[in-house]
């Protein structure tokens, strides 16, 4: 319960107080009616009565119900609000927090995970809120006071509901004991069939064109089937509980009565009818102490379900970013000047560094291109200059000052990054280019005309009707590979950065594309600095200077010429693009 309660506001306070106080007046209420029963029964049996007198004592009854029943309107309405406080306050939290993540705590906790976190574990938590906070103080309130309302009767009917209330116990506990192992497998396998369902989604294409439905359809009915089976389970177990209380209750109510019909048998005339009435009290107040622990059948349902939701909710709240702000700096004596000095790096978890002792330096306004193999580390070498992770391992410094010293907003405000995977989000061309800000008051359409003319998307864009408000749907599924990519190079040059880091983000072009695209970005970005990550020697050539990577090693540094001469690995990549008839000619 700490789990949730540590994320109540102010005003959630407020309203839990209310709502007890509510709950309380609501069961003061409830255990008045017994007592206004037994003054309309005494009415009836005794004589001189008048029907006024019975008419006086129905609307006081009648007065007490309707009170009741506004109260209890009152009660869900402010346990309501509390639930739609708690779950506004606890999603900004974790929308806080993934937001803050590095891509170790992404990897960590999955996509998939992090999605039935924001949505179905929040969920529960506020069903248990709605529901528990009545029951959990609605159970124990209703079953003391009355309780305390049938000590002073009969003997006989206080160890008959005591022997009820035992069994009720015995009952909750057992079935809690075995319940509750399979609630708390539920949001993990809820994680599970997410994961598949988004897979599958994601990969449609690919599933339909391999002919591989039944193969995914196999996947999704594993994970379905786990997490039916573990549902089903867990409520065979707990179907248990409501006939065992209708049992109990039912079979009370026969021997309240039995004893009492015994005891009215058994005594003068004169006490029969104070017999009668102590025992029609007695039945109503023993059943609503029974009443009370079925109230809380439901917190067992539901508890196990909703802490094991909290503590995952928790895990990622608590959880603090790898990746934390630096001091900041105020000023760089440099621009656009990056330098790796003996980084190594090693993916949490892993047995190997990924990369080893990488050294070299970019000066303003140089184009610095990555080549190797893959697997060699050339992704992974430029995620850690945005510090999308931190090296294990020497240091990286921007402008001439470690990275780690910038606070990220200073860091990203000096960078343009473009995936290796194109990522548009659902809106228009003109907002996914005009994205965020880069420390400036925002941006202009120039900005963003010019911007979308350099990644030569200009023709692109002005075939559309709405030209830059044409929509783009969610992971710009309406646009080709080739124009989600131009896009999203837009995207960056738009911010005018001191860096741009290309991961990879020229394979979906046409050479000839490719080319122009270079030519403009060399020519209109002049004394911005170029890191290139790309497969095509033809796109790399040029540059000033050429990284090969093997294993996370460099093998080779230098111009395009230089290591045709002297780095075999380069030589061999070019050999198997370009053929040695036209590296002759190069």
């Amino acid at each position: 319960m700490k789990s949730i309660l540590r994320h109540f506001t102010p005003r959630g306070w407020l309203a839990t107080v209310g709502a007890v106080v509510l709950i309380g007046v609501s069961v003061w209420l409830e255990l008045l009616m017994p007592d206004y029963t037994k003054e309309i029964t005494s009415l009836l049996i005794l004589p001189g009565s008048s029907i006024g007198d019975l008419l006086w004592a129905g609307g006081k009854m009648l007065l007490c119900a309707l009170a009741s029943l506004l109260v209890s309107v009152l009660v869900v309405a402010v346990t309501g609000y509390l639930a739609a406080d708690y779950s506004f306050n606890v999603r900004a939290k974790l929308y806080d927090a993934v937001e803050s993540f590095s891509m170790a705590e992404i990897n960590r906790f999955s996509t998939a995970s992090l999605i039935t976190r924001s949505t179905n574990d929040i969920t529960q938590v506020q069903t248990i809120i709605v529901f528990g906070l009545m029951m959990i103080v609605r159970a124990p309130l209703m079953a003391g006071l009355a309780i305390t309302k049938i000590t002073d009767k009969s003997a006989e009917w206080t160890f008959s509901a005591a022997i009820a209330v035992v069994i009720v116990i015995v009952v909750l506990g057992v079935c809690f004991i075995f319940a509750h192992p399979l609630f708390q497998r539920i949001q993990t396998l809820t994680d599970n069939i997410n994961r598949i369902t988004r897979e599958n989604l994601t990969g449609l294409r690919v599933v339909r064109a391999y002919n591989a439905e039944s193969y995914q359809k196999n996947k999704f009915e594993s994970a379905n089937a786990d997490i039916t089976n573990n549902n089903m389970k867990a409520h065979r177990i707990m179907s248990i509980m409501m006939p065992s209380m209708m049992l109990v209750m039912n079979g009370l109510s026969l021997i309240v009565y039995w004893i009492g019909a015994y005891l009215i048998e058994g005594a003068p005339l004169a006490g029969k009818a104070g017999l009668f009435l102590d025992m029609t009290v007695f039945s109503q107040y023993a059943l609503m102490v029974i009443m009370a622990f079925m109230m809380l059948n439901m917190i067992f349902i539901m508890g196990p379900r909703s802490m094991v939701a909290a503590k995952r909710i928790n895990e990622v709240i608590d959880t603090p970013s790898s990746i934390s702000d630096g001091k900041g700096v105020e000023h760089t004596d440099t621009e656009g000047e990056i330098e790796f000095r003996n980084v190594s790096f090693r993916y949490p978890d892993a047995s190997d560094d990924v990369l080893k002792e990488i050294s070299f330096k970019a000066k303003k306004g140089e184009t610095v291109a990555i080549i190797g193999s893959t697997g060699c580390g050339k992704s992974t070498l430029i995620n850690l200059i945005p510090r999308f992770y931190d090296a294990t391992g020497g240091e990286v410094l921007v402008d001439g000052v470690n990275i780690r010293e910038y606070t990220l907003e200073q860091l990203h405000n000096k960078i343009g990054y473009v995936p290796q995977r194109a990522v548009l989000f659902a809106g228009t061309i003109n907002t996914n280019v005009a994205m965020g800000d880069n420390g400036t008051a925002g941006y202009t359409q120039e900005d963003v005309a010019r911007a979308v003319r350099i990644a030569q998307a200009k023709d692109v864009v002005e075939n559309y009707p709405e030209g830059y408000e044409h929509p783009v749907a969610q992971g710009g599924s309406n646009l080709s590979g080739g124009q989600k990519q131009r896009i999203c190079i837009a995207r960056a040059v738009c911010r005018n950065p001191e860096i741009l880091i290309f991961d990879d983000s020229f394979s979906a072009l046409d050479y000839k594309t490719d080319r122009v695209l270079r030519e403009t970005l060399k020519k209109e970005t002049a004394g911005t600095t170029n890191i290139i990550v790309a497969q095509r020697i033809g796109t790399i050539k040029d540059a000033d200077q050429i990284i090969v990577l093997d294993e996370g090693r460099i093998a080779g540094i230098g111009k395009h010429k230089d290591l045709l001469d002297n780095c075999t690995i380069y030589r061999e990549i070019a050999l198997s693009q370009l053929g040695e008839e036209e590296l002759k000619n190069v």
